[in-house]
């Protein structure tokens, strides 16, 4: 039989607030195990929860980039369940009054617009954190395990989409979509390898063409993109291959091996009623008036689809535009730079390449050079004027990212400005004909391919200091 996918994603994103959700610690990533810890979180007698209000106003903010309807009121419910990681037996989250409802997410598959539903955006507290010590790192094969409540109570947000995704390809896009918006508003780092952005997905199977859904299954541990969409084709695969053999598909929890590349299963899956909600009763509700909503409104940035829609508006094609827009400052830059009077196209194929590449080889961020938007536009200026060869050009920004200062003065610096003097350009040239005869003759005679040749010659015997385009007709004029 052939199946369709139907597939949810649940997306917690930890928020970077200095302090947590509900208690004034702070939020420090890789801080000693349990020295980040109060009464508060950890679930001491008599010690009470007061929110975070910047946790708030930011899930606000992503409700109203995803659109959402955002809540007049909103409040917060204890979901009871029992875990070590868990020191109040209970996590304050949100049930049937969240922030954000009824959102959307466009994405692009395969050259195609899909809009995927957003149910709701809720906000609750992180849990600690568990490691199991062991060969798997599994709790039922584990020695013991050790607990750091650090991350306890750490402000999460979780985005909960419908399931009009289909294929892992496509779970990925939206991954990667909701990930770009969440950095673009800048209310986390969205690491997924350090947890700060985590997904969960619910899949399940049903005949092409049906509109039952089948019995969903939840997949946990994908700490990467290309993670989820493994783990997602690895689920269906194993899914379809169960309900071709007859057998019913277990509503579980599975996760996902990273080293084996297979779901594995985990627990039975939980229904809403096994959590208990119930209000909060430590909480008075969230009230977000218009006045605030659109104060957050005029607030959010230009996000990322409009971003990309914006670069392509300057000459930019869609892949450039998706590159530039997905790395951190450079979409910046390049606005500087077309600013400072430099041409958009050639200033995105400096920050796509040779920008990219020295910084990555150096391991700094774009934040941690001197470039400027106006040292891409004089380069620019500097190699269209023929001051500057492309291969200087490319010398000349490794300068400046050094620190050797501005465009001229690192050419200058390093020699690398191009020969202007016709004169001695023309000596160069008959210079180069002169000591290859043989070479020039051939040329005359039509073996074009030698003007490369003669370009090489006096590109050496200049230092690389002559203007390749200009050798080169000076070459052909003498071949005639």
């Amino acid at each position: 039989m052939t199946y369709e996918a139907v597939i949810g994603i649940e997306t917690h994103v930890e928020l970077a607030t200095a302090s947590k959700m509900f208690c004034g610690c702070p939020v420090d990533f890789g801080a000693e195990p349990n020295t980040n810890v109060c009464p508060t979180c950890l679930g001491l007698p008599g010690a009470l929860p007061v929110p975070n209000e910047r946790a708030v106003a930011w899930t606000v903010m992503l409700g109203l980039a995803l659109d959402c309807e955002i809540a007049a009121r909103s409040l917060f419910h204890r979901k009871n369940y029992f875990y070590a990681d868990l020191p109040k037996n209970y996590q304050i989250s949100q049930y049937d009054l969240p922030l954000c409802t009824g959102g959307h997410l466009d994405v692009e598959v395969g050259g195609e617009t899909h809009r995927v539903g957003i149910t709701r955006v809720h906000l609750e507290e992180d849990t600690g954190k568990s490691t199991h010590l062991g060969d798997t790192g599994r709790i039922h094969a584990a020695e013991a395990a050790l607990l750091d409540f650090n991350r306890s109570g750490i402000p999460l947000m979780e985005v909960v989409s419908e399931p009009d995704i289909t294929g892992p390809e496509a779970a990925r896009a939206y991954a990667e979509e909701l990930r770009s918006i969440v950095l673009a508003l800048g209310v986390s780092d969205a690491k997924l390898e350090e947890g700060s952005l985590r997904f969960d997905a619910n899949v399940s199977l049903r005949p092409a063409g049906s509109d039952v859904l089948g019995v969903k299954v939840e997949v946990k541990n994908m700490n990467s993109l290309r993670s989820l969409q493994r783990a997602l084709a690895f689920e269906i695969e194993r899914q379809a291959e169960v309900l071709d053999s007859g057998e019913p598909v277990a509503q579980e929890t599975r996760h996902w091996d990273e080293e084996r590349q297979v779901t594995e299963p985990g627990r039975s899956k939980e229904e809403s009623s096994d959590y208990r909600y119930f209000p909060e009763p430590d909480l008075v509700p969230i009230e977000v008036d218009e006045a605030w909503r659109e104060r957050l409104r005029a607030g959010i940035p230009e996000l990322p689809a409009a971003l990309r829609a914006r670069l392509q508006g300057l000459g930019l094609d869609a892949d450039t535009a998706r590159v530039v827009a997905a790395a951190e400052g450079l979409a910046g830059l390049l606005d500087d730079t077309v600013a400072a009077g430099g041409d958009a196209r050639v200033a995105a194929n400096w920050l796509t390449g040779e920008v990219t590449a020295l910084l990555r080889r150096s391991g700094a961020g774009i934040a941690d050079t001197p470039l400027t938007g106006a040292h891409l536009a004089e380069l620019h200026a500097m190699v269209a004027g023929r001051e500057l060869s492309a291969t200087a050009a490319k010398e000349v920004l490794a300068g400046v990212l050094a620190g050797e200062g501005g465009v001229r003065r690192v050419a200058e610096a390093r020699d690398l400005l191009q020969i202007s003097d016709e004169d001695a350009l023309v000596a160069a040239v008959d210079a180069a004909i002169a000591g290859h005869p043989d070479e020039f003759t051939r040329l005359r005679e039509g073996e074009q391919r030698l003007t490369g040749f003669f370009v090489g010659r006096v590109m050496q015997a200049t230092g690389g200091k002559a203007d390749p385009r200009r050798v080169a007709e000076l070459v052909r004029e003498r071949a005639g």
